[in-house]
């Protein structure tokens, strides 16, 4: 069973309808049962950063999440700001993130007159890393939907699973073991984020 995090950080009914339509089991939860019983979890998340891992804290599982994720490696993806969670901090806070990936999160930085808007908003096509789990099988054609100001800069650089241009190159996609994360939204992504959804679910 897939459990999708319900920590108060949205996106959970879009996810789930998704996965219904791969016919994968899943259900949106805050039950620490649920977690402990769950082959993959899912990190969903839109806002701040900080708001983010308050969230986190009270939600009474983080304590449970790392063993899960760290120790027990069970699949997690992070979504959105739920990719951003997974590093250790970011430029949009104070607060330590989950410290799963040796990574920050950064502000996009437009030059002045420059035409890119802030936040990144809208369709984009993304360059995935040769055997990235999370993209097998994708559509030459593959294009996902982005709303952010943030992105994610990783220690590793094979910690990359996917890159896009927005004024700059970023990471749209991690994969660090058991460990993903996707900067877009696949739930918006049409049949491009149902595949990437597929992806994870077909993880052993």
């Amino acid at each position: 069973m897939i459990v999708i995090l319900d920590a108060g950080l949205g996106n959970v009914g879009s996810i789930l309808n998704m996965l219904k339509k791969i016919g994968a089991s899943a259900r949106v939860s805050s039950s620490r049962d649920d977690i402990q019983a769950a082959t993959k979890l899912i990190l969903p998340g839109v806002g701040a950063f900080d708001t983010g891992m308050t969230q986190l804290e009270r939600s009474g599982f983080l304590d449970l999440l790392h063993r899960r994720v760290l120790e027990e490696k069970v699949p997690v993806l992070g979504v959105c700001l739920g990719m951003q969670l997974l590093g250790k901090r970011s430029e949009e806070g104070i607060l330590p993130g989950l410290g799963w990936v040796d990574a920050e999160s950064v502000r996009f930085a437009a030059p002045p007159a420059s035409p890119i808007k802030i936040p990144h908003m809208g369709w984009n096509t993304v360059t995935a890393r040769d055997g990235a789990t999370l993209f097998r099988n994708a559509d030459a054609e593959s294009r996902y939907y982005f709303v952010h100001s943030y992105h994610v800069v990783v220690a590793d650089p094979s910690d990359s699973a996917a890159t896009g241009f927005h004024g700059v190159r970023f990471n749209a996609a991690l994969e660090r073991g058991n460990i993903h994360g996707t900067q877009f939204h696949p739930e918006k992504s049409h049949r491009f984020g149902l595949q990437v959804f597929k992806n994870f679910v077909d993880l052993a």
